[in-house]
């Protein structure tokens, strides 16, 4: 099974180009799945069916996973069972009838500008923590990256006299990204006055290529600014699930109720198909709603 899922993880990596955070998601849902092939169903990969995956979901929907967990996890193991077909290690192909469950749209959380504005001055800019922190919460909000792509980031991808930087994207596609004037300016702050002394803690010294730094002086990780940013959520009392990605998601509404083309904020956000940034005009209608009803007489 492990010489089957590395082909696989080959597949992914050279023929698919996947990023390296899809390949490790798939790899741990179909670990997941090999495992209950091998505690609970009891049979070997090559003679799996439609009835063992709809086992399997049952199992997931008992334990209480989401809707839109299972339907990851169902695609994950789809890609891994049509790879397997392609090699010719599979005697049944009713699997591929299983259904995705279906799963509800819904709508982003965002935080209106007022909020941001909040947010963003939160952190305390006498401290190093605190300009590094001011620089990460600024440069989520002026480009609206993944929390992935941020922590990616190296000091050489950064340029700050063009007011822009390049990021690896899903499918490690490039993308050239703008930075605002406030964004560029805590980040040369945190650059100069900040990461030398985070910098400090690292053994490798000027070898270290990332851009942000933990307190060891070693590159940030997503946990560690998801962490950052629930730090000053709590401190500013904003709404309660308010994540990085939903830092993302204010930059899109907002860019798109100040009248921003709909494709650009795609290309900006490096979505692939213009239907998954038009999540964010529906955002702007439920707004449209509400100012009605406030504000008409007779709403």
């Amino acid at each position: 099974m492990n010489d089957w899922l590395d082909g696989f993880i080959r597949h992914l990596q050279v023929e698919k180009n996947a990023s390296y955070h899809t390949v490790r998601n798939y790899a741990e849902d179909i670990v997941q799945f090999l495992f209950f092939l091998d505690t609970e169903a009891r049979i070997p990969l090559q003679r799996i069916n439609y009835l063992t995956l709809r086992t399997f979901l049952a199992l997931l929907k008992e334990k209480k996973y989401e809707r839109r967990t299972v339907a990851r996890k169902l695609s994950a193991i789809r890609s891994f069972l049509r790879y397997l077909n392609r090699e010719g290690l599979l005697q049944d192909k009713t699997w591929s009838t299983v259904s995705t469950p279906r799963v509800g749209k819904k709508l982003p959380t965002f935080l209106y500008v007022e909020e941001i504005l909040r947010l963003l001055a939160a952190p305390d800019v006498q401290t190093i923590a605190g300009k590094r922190d001011a620089a990460i919460l600024e440069v989520l909000y002026a480009s609206g990256v993944r929390v992935s792509e941020l922590v990616a980031l190296n000091v050489e991808t950064v340029d700050l006299a063009e007011g822009q930087f390049i990021v690896y994207g899903k499918g490690a596609r490039e993308r050239i990204v703008p930075l605002g004037a406030f964004a560029c300016r805590a980040v040369q702050i945190y650059l100069q006055e900040a990461r030398p002394e985070l910098l400090r803690k690292n053994h490798r010294g000027e070898k270290e290529k990332a851009l942000w730094l933990n307190k060891y002086g070693t590159r940030l990780t997503d946990r560690g600014v998801r962490r950052i940013v629930e730090k000053y959520v709590r401190q500013v009392s904003t709404s309660k699930g308010i994540s990085p990605h939903s830092i993302r998601h204010s930059f899109a509404t907002h860019m798109l109720n100040a009248g921003a083309d709909l494709r650009a904020v795609q290309e900006l956000l490096g979505h692939l198909n213009v239907s998954t940034t038009q999540i964010y005009t529906h955002i702007t209608r439920e707004q449209l709603k509400e100012v009605y009803q406030e504000a008409h007489p007779r709403a």
